[in-house]
């Protein structure tokens, strides 16, 4: 743990293969029960169709409200291990996964590092980020605006509500 006491991140989690829906709700519970991370909220579940690589399967994709006492590297070491332990494999961009955490938001933190670029760089261009991300940080500021107003902007064909129930990553 570092000293920085608790600090707010969110997280973006999708996954197309296997079972995303479970590999999300293990990531999660796995996640709260770290001493140094809390999930404090977490959106609806949303299906979503494959962006940039588009001939593959829908995704399901959430986001999360997390604090944490993790720097943003530890934080991002964290959820790379978990996309590990759920087979997650690297072959071509924007390719099929069964997991991807992404830290989207870490505090006030701007950094433009080659491991991690906080604010994510693309977030407010997406769509299937951005619809999940309102539900548990409508007024979060990020790049200058409310993520309920890049949302507004975005392009959110397609996407559908899979579980409205925001504990749907608790009892899987």
């Amino acid at each position: 743990m570092s000293d920085l006491g608790f600090q707010i991140a969110t997280l973006g989690l999708g996954g197309n293969i296997g079972d995303p829906i479970h590999s999300m709700s293990v990531a999660l519970q796995e996640l709260d029960k770290r001493p140094d991370c809390r999930v404090l909220a977490v959106s609806r579940l949303f299906r979503t169709p494959p962006w940039g690589k588009t001939d593959q399967s829908y995704f399901f994709n959430a986001c999360a409200l997390i604090e944490t006492t993790l720097s943003p590297e530890a934080l991002l070491d964290i959820c790379l291990a978990m996309e590990r332990s759920m087979k997650r494999e690297r072959i071509e961009r924007w390719g099929p996964r069964t997991l991807d955490i992404d830290v989207l938001t870490f505090a006030d933190v701007k950094q433009d590092a080659p491991r991690l670029e906080l604010p994510h760089p693309r977030m407010t261009g997406r769509g299937f980020v951005l619809m999940p991300l309102a539900d548990v940080a409508p007024e979060l500021v990020v790049d200058g605006e409310k993520v309920g107003d890049w949302l507004k902007q975005a392009d959110i064909e397609g996407i559908e509500v899979a579980d409205a129930n925001q504990d749907w990553w608790s009892v899987h």
